[in-house]
């Protein structure tokens, strides 16, 4: 999960309508965003707190530069808190009808928006003459925002997951920092070495509580080739040789070794405390959690790298994918649409613009080189100009996350419902690494009538 992905996670803790109130959304003018003048105004939410000094400061400035370049448009920008998506507040703008405009959710979010009936469907707007780079953007991130053949969403971020590892615990282990584990039971002899090193480091680990374990188990799952729903998302499918092994490897890293430390339980923030730390040899997770570990939690780039997802007998068959975009509020004018094109293409999909702008970024508080977003197709020229420009304005170790950048496995999306899944599927998580005795078919089959029953009931 990228840190994006992890705002949904976290976001569940924060107080819901950060600096905002459900009504300061509902901005649209009654003639339909176009004063007598003929300027079209929008409202956009996701801009940066001003505790994100850098951040609002870039935002400002594109804005700025935006409606100079295009003198009939206004953007009118909402902050709806620092995670963009508090899901409590989602929700409730959703019902109440009071989104901006042009509206950041999460991939995850397209049902829940269409459920709600703000969702304007935008496909005969959408194409290479409205987003220049249209056609560059991965085609799978472009067909989750879609449902019936209907575009409902752009794309803006993508991310997908890895096995992050602490480089200066390998060499001291005695491990190869350029060779590390591709399949779980070399993380399990990886992980051994490094706790047997220092008795005070988890070799690996892992989350299992607070819906962050339920996400995990996705990835591993995924890792094997397995899937957590039936092809229809009608029934749950983990209850399978594939979700066996993902637990049996926890449980034989956890109590077999001994290498994934006594403190379990973990969530998001405390597992990347410890790593910044230098308590967490191995974890999975996308490239950006370097990010966090060092901008949250004190650590250092240096220390991190990034490789690709293991499996069970070589790499991953397929890694967990998600990301975010911007859905459009019913009922706009074919104007303001054409508008929210101009502004999500500049501020988002345009290399060298927006957050593709990495000579603005390189001097600031902000990492220059991650692997991320994987927005474009690769080969695509948009890709091309934007990997670029990454590299030749990096300001974090680069070579660190080469190993991952450079083998992309295929990405699966998360699964319909993934949070109340999760929810369900943290107890599986938490039970096989707090009990040396917890029965993995037991775990699983409770989890199974549990996300059937959940299926059942939003059918």
């Amino acid at each position: 999960m990228s840190v994006p992905q992890y705002r949904k996670v976290a976001a569940l803790a924060l107080v819901a309508g950060l600096g905002l109130s459900l009504t300061a959304c509902s901005t649209k003018s009654d003639d339909g965003g176009t004063d007598a003048a003929g300027k079209v105004t929008i409202t956009v939410d996701c801009q940066p707190v001003a505790a994100q000094k850098e951040l609002l400061d870039n935002w400002n400035a594109d804005v700025a530069e935006f409606q100079k370049q295009n003198p009939d448009i206004v953007i009118k920008s909402i902050s709806v808190g620092q995670q963009c998506n508090n899901p409590p507040d989602f929700t409730a703008r959703l019902a109440g009808g009071t989104t901006t405009d042009v509206f950041y959710g999460y991939m995850t979010d397209l049902q829940q928006v269409l459920d709600s009936g703000q969702a304007m469907d935008i496909t005969s707007y959408v194409s290479k003459d409205t987003v220049a780079t249209w056609d560059s953007v991965d085609p799978a991130l472009k067909e989750v925002f879609t449902d019936g053949g209907k575009l409902y969403g752009v794309p803006v971020k993508n991310y997908s997951m890895g096995l992050v590892y602490n480089k200066t615990l390998f060499r001291k282990a005695g491990l190869d920092v350029d060779n590390p584990p591709k399949t779980w039971p070399e993380v399990r002899a990886a992980a051994k070495k490094i706790s047997a090193t220092d008795k005070s480091v988890a070799g690996y680990a892992e989350y299992s509580a607070g819906n962050t374990g339920g996400w995990h188990f996705t990835s591993l799952l995924y890792s094997q080739g397995g899937r957590v729903l039936s092809e229809d998302g009608k029934k749950a499918a983990f209850n399978t040789a594939e979700g066996k092994q993902v637990l049996q490897n926890l449980k034989d890293m956890r109590y077999g070794d001994d290498s994934m430390g006594s403190r379990q339980l973990l969530q998001w923030g405390d597992l990347l405390t410890n790593a910044a730390a230098g308590k967490v040899g191995m974890f999975i997770g996308a490239p950006d959690t370097t990010q966090a570990i060092v901008s949250q939690f004190k650590g250092r780039f240096e220390d991190w790298a990034v490789a690709p997802l293991p499996g069970q007998t070589d790499l991953a068959k397929t890694t967990l994918g998600g990301g975010e975009g911007y859905f459009f509020k019913k009922d706009l004018t074919k104007e303001q649409v054409e508008a929210g094109l101009k502004w999500i293409a500049y501020q988002k999909l345009t290399p060298g613009k927006g957050q593709f702008d990495y000579v603005r970024a390189k001097p600031q508080n902000y990492p220059v080189g991650l692997p991320q977003p994987l927005l474009f197709a690769p080969g695509s020229e948009a890709q091309k100009q934007e990997v670029e420009l990454r590299k030749a304005n990096a300001n974090v170790p680069i070579e660190n996350f080469q190993l991952f950048e450079d083998k992309q496995l295929p990405i699966v999306g998360e699964p319909r419902d993934a949070q109340a899944i999760y929810a369900i599927l943290d107890s599986a998580m938490s039970g096989v690494l707090t009990d040396p005795n917890a029965n993995i078919d037991t775990l699983l089959k409770t989890a199974e009538e549990k996300v059937d029953q959940l299926l059942a009931a939003g059918s």
